[in-house]
């Protein structure tokens, strides 16, 4: 099997702009003209707009990451979501409406979702020009892109692919790839953070956020033919300093429930993938090569790259830079001024912040730099010394049959 480096860029709405950070980093990492290093791109909810965009502009790298930090770096909220006074309280207002018709058995407003993303849908129609992809395919340069949506009808985590024909759709329990064209509606879909953006249609079926029910995260990399797997998290991982357990005697905010029920659903999937992935690894050493053949199980390298900060924490010092609206809004579930910092985090797309993500990825990548050019060369990651703050595993969560 030809070994490729797969990239899998997760998801978590305005943290995703961390992720230009690493990636602008290890394109100071490669000579100035160098193709895309990834053959495998992997992009789920806002990840997947980056994910995307690498792929649009795979013969250059340098040039594709240079354009994502200049959109990142100048972004605002009201690129995303409409912030004026009357989109967002009527849109409020349809929501509140829609949830109260919902639960009398009346549907009759069809988008129920706390924030308009309309501005979205033109920014992405303008920014990616989704029709290059296969352009990058047909040139050898890109292997498969990938975009994960999950089905609101089937229950289905849906990955949808565009790559080489030899690449074998597969069905697994709750979860399968769909070999198809990558547009628009495919990014718009895996982004839409459930209840606060509106479901996307595709092919019958309304689909959301792909982070949702999305139970083995690496393994869409491992059946588009990944061998060895990068991960760029978007939550800092170990122990970041702060208590174990934080004083809680006042009843959670709704915005507290929210961020919470967020960070279940972008994060909790990852980490238990990983746990698995290292379990088949060290299977994969200790079985007899027969037995591993029979089993069909294989070592692939992954290394993981997150944050060494906590992102809620950096996305509570830029609250101001929110429009007067939306802080409102925030204000109004218990988000501001202190207490949904989570929540905050995911709705945050305001330059300042995202900057100070992009700094952060960026840094973090420069002091891995010995690790993250082993793993682009092919060398196996050295396991020795565990680390919390970005774990180094290796293995294959699943490999496809």
């Amino acid at each position: 099997m030809k070994k490729r480096a797969g990239l899998i860029l997760t998801g978590g709405g305005a943290r995703a702009a961390y992720q230009v950070g690493v990636l602008k980093a290890i394109a100071e990492f490669l000579p100035r003209h160098a193709h895309n290093p990834f053959p495998v791109i992997c992009g789920t909810s806002a990840g997947a707009l980056n994910a995307a965009t690498l792929a649009i502009n795979a013969r250059s790298f340098h040039k594709g990451v240079r354009y994502l930090d200049n959109i990142w770096k100048n972004f605002h909220a009201n690129r995303v979501y409409r912030t004026d006074a009357i989109g967002v309280f009527n849109n409020t207002a349809l929501w509140l409406a829609g949830l109260i018709l919902s639960g009398l058995g009346i549907n009759r407003l069809r988008q129920t979702s706390f924030l308009d993303n309309s501005p979205l849908v033109e920014f992405l129609e303008e920014a990616l020009p989704c029709e290059k992809i296969q352009g990058s395919i047909d040139a050898g340069l890109l292997h498969a892109l990938s975009v994960t949506a999950s089905g609101y009808g089937s229950g289905q985590s849906v990955t949808f692919y565009q790559g080489v024909d030899e690449i074998v759709p597969w069905r697994r329990a709750r979860r399968i790839g769909v070999p198809t064209q990558i547009g628009i509606r495919h990014l718009l879909a895996s982004s839409a953070l459930p209840f606060i953006f509106p479901a996307t249609l595709i092919n019958r079926e309304y689909f959301g956020d792909g982070s949702m029910r999305q139970i083995a995260p690496i393994s869409s990399a491992l059946h588009l033919g990944a061998t060895r797997i990068l991960v760029i998290g978007v939550t800092a991982n170990g122990d970041t300093g702060q208590p174990a357990r934080a004083d809680m005697s006042d009843y959670p905010s709704l915005a507290q429930v929210a961020g919470h029920a967020l960070n279940s659903i972008f994060l909790d999937s990852m980490e238990v993938d990983l746990e698995r992935v290292q379990r088949l690894n060290e299977l994969a050493a200790i079985l007899p090569e027969s037995v591993c053949a029979q089993a069909d199980i294989k070592h692939v390298d992954v290394l993981v790259v997150s944050p060494s900060q906590t992102i809620e924490k950096i996305a509570e010092r830029y609250a101001a830079e929110l429009p007067w609206t939306i802080r409102l809004l925030l204000r109004m579930v218990g988000a501001m001024p202190h207490g949904g910092g989570i929540l905050l985090s995911y709705l945050l797309s305001e330059g300042k912040f995202c900057r100070a993500l992009i700094d952060l990825g960026y840094q973090d990548a420069l002091k891995r730099r010995d690790e993250i050019l082993r793993f682009l060369d092919g060398q196996p990651q050295d396991t020795g010394q565990p680390r919390q703050d970005a774990i180094q595993l290796h293995q294959n969560n699943e490999m496809p049959q």
